[in-house]
């Protein structure tokens, strides 16, 4: 064993560690802050093990899309919301907790038993690219570019869904309007007005 070989094994050790641990947090910690840190964790380690593997396109997709839009996203969901609920304890929790237990190590055993029985010695008969995002570039606009441009389309239609979803919304300080009434407009909402109302 080499000294890089040596290096990338104790990365790679780390890195699962790393892993195993944040998912473990996830699910064990009662606070939900603490489980979506943990779950950034999670992100930022599977992002590394990516690296080690030569996809650079993937592990910085992956620390931009998952640890910096959407575990963020979570976390602004659960601070902005700020439910304060006092939950009452579930009668016969226990079962509930054993099942997901069974179902867990289930997982988890079905997971080893596929790990061991693969055959892991791959000869790739084709070079690697020097460049992944040089190969996914030709790729996109190539071979895939239909549904290239058919997904942005997609997300443009859902960035003005959302524009319009949020522009439309109660007017503070208007009542509610009573169906019924005669001349309401029945299932309108008010504009936002344009200047700042005092």
């Amino acid at each position: 064993m080499t000294i890089a070989e040596g290096v990338q094994l104790i990365t790679v050790i780390i890195l699962a560690a790393l892993v195993l641990t944040g998912a473990l947090g996830v699910v064990l910690f009662e606070n939900i802050v603490y489980s979506a840190f943990t779950l950034g964790a999670v992100f930022v380690g599977i992002a590394g093990i990516y690296l080690l593997q030569n996809a650079d396109f993937v592990s910085a997709a992956q620390v931009l899309i998952y640890v910096g839009a959407i575990n963020v996203l979570i976390l602004f969901a659960i601070m902005l919301v700020n439910k304060r609920e006092d939950f009452q304890p579930l009668p016969r929790r226990w079962i509930r907790k054993g099942g997901t237990a069974l179902v867990c190590v289930g997982l988890f055993v079905l997971l080893s038993v596929m790990l061991v029985r693969t055959d892991w010695n791959v000869n790739p008969t084709v070079a690697p690219p020097e460049s992944t995002l040089e190969a996914l570039g030709l790729h996109f606009f190539s071979d895939y570019l239909l549904p290239f441009e058919l997904a942005s389309i997609l997300l443009l239609m859902a960035l003005i869904g959302a524009v319009v979803l949020a522009r439309r919304e109660y007017v503070v300080g208007v009542e509610d309007v009573v169906v019924g009434e005669q001349n309401a407009p029945i299932l309108e909402l008010p504009e936002r007005p344009k200047e700042p109302v005092s």
